[in-house]
This record gives C-alpha cells, structure tokens and sequence, in this order.
C-alpha cells in the first residue's frame, strides 16, 4: 500500500533522506520511529505531496506520488501534529469544507460526515464551535477530517502530543478501530510506549536512513527481557539480561541504587543508535 525505493531528500548541502526504501502492505500498522532531525516528518511531507523528493521513486496503492499526484492524494489522510481546524466553524462545517474540497457529492457528504461523527463520538456536538471544544475532542475531530474521503492510508504525525494519559488511550482505542476496518495505518511518535502498543511493525530512522525494521517485540528480543538500571556517577547504566533470574543474581552484588524491569522498544532503539527517541 506504501512504497518507496531509494528515497531522498537533501537541502543545500545538507541530506535529511539518503536512499531510504520501505514497503507496508495493505491494512498494516507501521510505526516509524526516530529521534528529532532523523527525517520522520520530511518521509511524511514527500509521501502526502507537500515535499517534493531529490531522488527515488514513491508510491501509494500504486500511484506514484508525483506523476499521479492527485490519485495518489486521494488515497491518504493526513492528521498532523499541530491542530488545524477552523477555530471559528463548527464540528460539522469543518468536516463539511474537507468534503467540498475533495468533491463529495452533498448527500454522501452528509451520511459520511454523520457517520464519522457518531463513530467518534462527537455526534451530539456537531453544532459545537471548534474553539469550546476540549484537547481530546479537537484531536478527534482531527481524525475524523483525515477519513472524509474514505482514505486507504491514514498518515498519523505525533497524534497524541500533549495529551494527558487517559485521553491518549482513547485516541489509541480508536486508532486501532480505524485499522480493524481496513484502513492502513503510518505512525510517527516520540511516545515510543505508544509504537510499541500499537503498531504490528516499527522502523528506526536515525540520520536520513533505517538502521532496523522488525516487530516491537523482535526488536525488543534483540537486548533481552529484563534490564536493571544502576546509577552511577551522576549516570544510569544499564544491563540486560535474558531472563528474571539471571538479572536477580547480577543484582546481589550491586552497591548502586538500581531497578529492575522489563526491557522495552527504547533500549532496543538507545542500543542501535545510543539516541533516545525525541
């Protein structure tokens, strides 16, 4: 569903994408990972067409993303990291105006709308102004205008950022509901706990190239189950052990204040890149 080969982009003398190749087939859930500067959101700009690629070839459900542009449009949703609805319209308006613009006759336009809205969970605010609505809401209704247009690829840019922990596992709920209907879901995040709940699959990018792609549960296999954090000289430290009793065994000799845990998909990427994600 998402293609791409040998996919660059440089600025100046500067590259942000070198020869980066990935294909997620249809009805996947893929998270791409990275810390900031690693060319997360420039893959995202080229793929929905407000980037234009240096070199490589791209393609959604097989349009190409520059000879077939308004097709391959077509095929995805966008829901970025900053909140962009009309403030001053409400709920329904908003989704209305993205359904003019993609020309979706009046009364499909009208049953989608509903149906998104209920689907959401905001069918009784339709009349609502965008500016009364809560942090959680306008996220919501965010999702809800990327699928409009019944898009095959939802394209998800940081959709958590700045929610409390409770809303975020409702957005997580429906994301998840999204894709259980069909939908192809790409991820980017820096909750790095949400990659590893959510998504069937995961690339590192670190420095315009993927150093890894694999499940969040092969990659975290990679370092271990248990890991204990020591702290030492000011620094955390730490160790990964394959099993409870091995990390148990390691523990007894430790003068340090340290804490045992499960190993997760942070230390697989920290022990790739020695970069956390951000």
């Amino acid at each position: 569903m998402i293609d791409f080969k040998d996919l660059g982009k440089k600025y100046g003398a500067t590259y942000a994408l070198r020869g980066v190749t990935l294909h997620v087939p249809e009805g996947e859930f893929f998270a791409y990972l990275g810390p900031n500067g690693a060319g997360k959101s420039t893959t995202l700009r080229i793929l929905t067409g407000l980037t234009r690629r240096t070199s490589g070839e791209a393609y959604l459900n097989g349009f190409h993303i520059e000879r077939d542009s308004l097709q391959a449009k077509r095929q995805c949703g966008l829901v970025p990291q900053a909140i962009n609805l009309d403030q001053e319209l409400t709920v329904y308006e908003n989704l209305n105006l993205h359904g003019l613009l993609f020309r979706i006759p009046a009364a499909e336009r009208s049953r989608k709308i509903n149906e998104l809205l209920d689907y959401i969970g905001l069918g009784d605010r339709q009349g609502s102004l965008v500016s009364r609505l809560s942090g959680g809401m306008k996220r919501r209704l965010t999702i809800a205008r990327a699928l409009v247009h019944s898009p095959r690829i939802l394209f998800l840019d940081e959709p958590t950022v700045g929610l409390d922990a409770g809303i975020r596992r409702r957005i997580w709920a429906l994301i998840k509901k999204i894709q259980n209907n069909g939908t192809t879901i790409f991820l980017t995040t820096h909750y790095i706990e949400e990659a590893e709940f959510l998504a069937e699959r995961v690339a590192f990018l670190d420095e315009g190239r993927i150093i890894a792609v694999d499940t969040p549960q092969a990659l975290i296999a990679r370092q271990g189950t248990w890991a204990i954090d020591r702290v030492v000289d000011d620094d955390i430290k730490t160790v990964y052990f394959k099993t409870r009793e091995e990390a148990t065994q390691y523990s007894v000799n430790q003068e340090e204040s340290f804490s045992l845990r499960r190993v997760n998909l942070e230390d697989a990427f920290l022990a790739l890149t020695g970069k956390k994600v951000k």
